[in-house]
């Protein structure tokens, strides 16, 4: 085929390829312009998952009428005139490509007035064509509504995900831009419902109680620069104290210069402060914010700006980590983690004193560890009673006689082939777990009722998704209702946690949701069983009585796959007796 110049509209829809992936990318570009205006106040409204409809409203410096048209012009942009700007850049927006790219692929109305000017202009495009132009009265700002999004390239459309996942891509655009910017008011309405506000009072610690949670928001730690020091490079924000871990690195967010980026070498940064104070395979919750001059970064090397290039990346490394390590080795637990208003401190007591502990205490004589088994019985603990009769099932280990507890973690057996040490917390999951889906096959649900209904603050996409599966989890016990923005009642919740705070395992599997997972109701209910069972197995470092070692291997040995927790860890390692005739010599 012979080298030609494409048409103006295939150039334009091929350059809207890198910036309007989705409708979460619509909304990023247009809050982006909308900070670049210095708003204070931005509103976003979305109907059918960004599909039919986003409105962005800010109350910003606005358009003169004689640049508005100008605006959705390939490469026209305010924020940069020479290749030397690009060293003293401190505005998100910059190429100049997002409002054509998106007028190229929608039908689109913009409705600006300028500061100064007196009367606002209205403007309306289709297919990246200005269909009309007129003056019209508005309030200084803009407001620019998409509809019909990729309206002109159905092929494009087919790669969207559903409305509920496009939903919550558009909500995690927004928490980040209201993380980075808390002296910014940010309000979401998808569906005619508002699912997320912020009130702009410059509170980092506020915004992160709407998007992460109180429960989470109460164990993070504030990062900042020692006291009348001002570094080169500042670091500063929030971290998880070293008990609070996720499986991933997707819970560290960080943004440079106001922009948030995706960085694997930051956030490894992140989680080595945390070297030999936190498992090697979980990661801390973090929200950072990293200030450095323009001209040390360069934010032109991606077509969406999630990635940036330092000039000194070893210097922008060790700061990030010295200042987390610095925040997790001085937090006092005496200390408070940070500063509330007083209605959000209110609300944090509330929370506290109306969930269950985490773990109920099992008024055990200390002196019980390892104690051999001639010692009296007692009474079995309710954590780890039988639920049917044992006897009606196949066994599938050997019968074995406990000898003792070994570092209130390991019971140690004996057995006719040998020596078992058995890891009571991943033998009692391995419990729970086959005992949940049995009664899941049954449509049995384990649940028992609060003697009191108590509220749970959840961040908005945790609840949307709560609200998506009320159904799968009322079958597997748990009774909850939305109450309010970001607020879920709970009036039951499974037997196992019944003496839990099940707030956690929730929490736990539903991040994992969020991460992009397809969750069907099967997927969905197999995950949150996983969750529940971790969370009401007996811990390590829990003291046993020889009753309650005894009802545990009694049951293990009668479940169908005794050998691994549901995670696939082992709970049993088995040392033949020829194995240690041979270690001590007897072979």
């Amino acid at each position: 085929m012979p080298i030609r110049i494409l048409p103006e509209h295939v150039a334009a829809q091929i350059a809207a390829g890198e910036v309007v992936e989705r409708p979460a990318s619509v909304v990023k570009e247009l809050i982006e312009n909308a900070l670049d205006a210095q708003a204070r106040a931005i509103r976003v409204d979305v109907q059918g998952g960004g599909r039919k409809l986003i409105r962005v409203s800010d109350d910003g410096c606005g358009i003169p009428a004689e640049e508005a048209p100008l605006a959705f012009a390939r490469y026209a942009t305010s924020k940069l005139q020479s290749l030397d700007d690009l060293d003293r850049l401190q505005t998100l927006g910059f190429r100049g490509e997002a409002l054509a790219s998106i007028a190229s692929v929608a039908r689109v109305t913009m409705l600006t007035r300028h500061i100064e000017a007196k009367v606002g202009t209205f403007l309306r495009l289709e297919g990246g064509r200005l269909l009309e132009q007129r003056a019209e009265g508005a309030p200084h700002g803009t407001v620019v509504t998409v509809e019909d999004l990729f309206f002109n390239t159905p092929a494009r459309l087919k790669f969207l995900k559903s409305e509920t996942t496009e939903r919550r891509q558009i909500e995690s655009v927004l928490m980040r831009y209201a993380m980075a910017y808390p002296d910014v008011r940010f309000s979401l309405s998808q569906d005619g419902r508002l699912s997320f506000a912020t009130n702009g009072n410059g509170s980092l610690a506020e915004v992160l109680v709407e998007t992460l949670g109180l429960e989470i928001v109460r164990q993070l730690l504030p990062v900042q620069p020692p006291e009348g020091e001002r570094p080169p490079i500042a670091v500063y924000g929030y971290t998880s104290a070293p008990t609070l871990h996720r499986t991933t690195r997707a819970y560290i967010t960080l943004f440079v210069n106001g922009r948030h980026v995706q960085d694997a070498s930051l956030s490894y940064a992140v989680a080595q402060a945390y070297h030999t104070l936190m498992p090697e395979d979980r990661y801390p919750i973090a929200v950072l914010m990293i200030v450095l001059p323009p001209s040390e970064v360069d934010v032109n090397v991606h077509p969406t700006k999630a990635e940036v290039r330092f000039r000194s990346p070893e210097a922008v490394f060790s700061a990030v980590q010295r200042a987390v390590r610095r925040a997790v080795l001085g937090a006092s637990s005496s200390s408070p983690i940070f500063t509330l208003s007083r209605a959000e401190s209110e609300r944090v007591q509330h929370a506290s004193s109306a969930t269950p502990k985490a773990q109920r205490a099992m008024q055990l004589d200390t002196q019980d560890v390892g104690r051999h088994t001639q010692q009296v019985p007692s009474e079995p603990s309710s954590e780890l009673s039988a639920e049917e009769d044992l006897t009606k099932r196949p066994r599938s280990l050997p019968p074995m006689r406990i000898v003792g507890q070994l570092a209130a973690t390991y019971i140690i057996a004996e057995a006719p082939a040998g020596m078992y040490l058995i890891d009571q917390h991943a033998a009692h999951e391995r419990i729970l777990y086959e005992q949940y889906m049995r009664a899941q096959a049954q449509r049995k649900p384990y649940a028992q009722r609060t003697l009191q209904p108590f509220t749970l603050s959840v961040p908005p996409a945790t609840l949307r998704l709560i609200e998506e599966n009320l159904e799968s989890m009322r079958a597997l016990g748990f009774e909850l209702e939305p109450f309010g923005i970001n607020m879920v009642r709970v009036h039951a919740v499974p037997t196992a946690l019944s003496n839990h705070n099940p707030a956690e395992a929730v929490a736990e599997v539903l991040a994992d949701l969020e991460q992009g997972k397809t969750a069907g109701e099967s997927a969905f209910e197999a995950q949150l069983i996983l969750r529940i069972c971790k969370a009401a197995a007996v811990k390590a470092g829990q003291v046993l009585s020889y009753t309650e070692m005894n009802e545990l291997l009694r049951q293990l040995e009668r479940c169908e796959h005794p050998l691994s927790c549901p995670h696939g860890r082992p709970t049993l390692i088995h040392i033949s007796a020829a194995q240690l005739a041979k270690e001590f010599g007897r072979a």
